[in-house]
């Protein structure tokens, strides 16, 4: 009989809820960056990429066209005081909108990328489901900004704090200005292309 109970679907399971905001999400039109329209809310996004950065071939192959099936990167915006706790207060701010609004910025900031190869899908979510949505997303897409070319969420160090390393991403997408008073990174651009190279060859298999 006990066994017989843990296959009843629950409704309620973690992973049922999760799979509903992504279904949500994977499922609402595909948008340029940047957003053009200010909104309310947190919540959960996805950004895909489709220009002609050689290293980036197979993530474009992808996304031709109005495909967009890979993400390059996923990530959440959280309501302001988020990270000590969740939030019970209604009015969210614009987390998500600021969000994909600095992601932007920082694409513009670079030497090697384009804004216009960039477009996102992104859903305002209730903060309970925010971590859960994105843990699915990156282990359901394995985003290559989130897992090799780290760092492309990477906020502005605070005054005097420039002494950590520069980001992968920076290193191969120059452009930050706050990245360039960093120390140089553990790897160098051509070190971070093999990775990038290696991690493609594996995802193929």
């Amino acid at each position: 009989m006990s066994e017989d109970k843990d296959k009843i679907y629950n409704p309620l399971a973690k992973r049922s809820l999760g799979e509903s905001v992504e279904k949500a999400l994977l499922e609402s039109p595909a948008q340029p960056l940047p957003i053009k329209k200010n909104f309310e809310g947190a919540g959960i996004y996805v950004i895909y990429y489709s220009g002609n950065f050689p290293a980036y071939k197979p993530i474009t192959e992808k996304n031709q066209g109005k495909k967009l099936s890979q993400p390059i990167y996923v990530g959440k915006a959280i309501a302001s005081g988020g990270r000590k706790g969740i939030s019970l207060e209604e009015n969210m701010g614009e987390a998500l909108f600021k969000r994909l609004s600095q992601h932007a910025k920082s694409i513009e900031q670079t030497k090697n990328l384009d804004l216009k190869h960039f477009s996102c899908r992104y859903l305002v979510v209730d903060d309970i489901w925010i971590p859960l949505g994105e843990t699915l997303l990156i282990t359901k897409f394995n985003p290559l900004w989130n897992l090799v070319v780290e760092g492309f969420g990477n906020h502005t160090p605070g005054a005097g704090r420039f002494g950590g390393m520069r980001p992968n991403w920076d290193t191969l997408h120059p452009g930050r200005e706050w990245a360039a008073k960093c120390k140089p990174g553990k790897k160098t651009e051509k070190e971070i292309l093999k990775d990038v190279e290696e991690f493609f060859r594996k995802s193929k298999k």
